[in-house]
């Protein structure tokens, strides 16, 4: 069995931004050289809090748009 990541970029030029924001999150949360470590090597805790607090930027960005402000 093969695995495929269903995971598509809505719009496909935010990678990058994404990205870096995930960078700049884990390095906020004391992980350096996010981008060049083994994610393999770190606790579920660990990679559960930069994809968390990912979220929770997203969120508070798209909130004002979508309370039309």
């Amino acid at each position: 069995m093969s695995s495929q990541n269903s995971n598509t970029n809505v719009i496909p030029e935010a990678k990058n931004a994404l990205n870096n924001m995930k960078t700049e999150i884990a390095s906020e949360l004391g992980l350096a050289n996010y981008n060049t470590m083994d994610k393999g090597n770190l606790t579920a805790r660990q990679n559960g809090y930069v994809g968390g607090y990912m979220t929770k930027k997203l969120v508070e960005m798209a909130e004002p748009q979508l309370a039309g402000k």
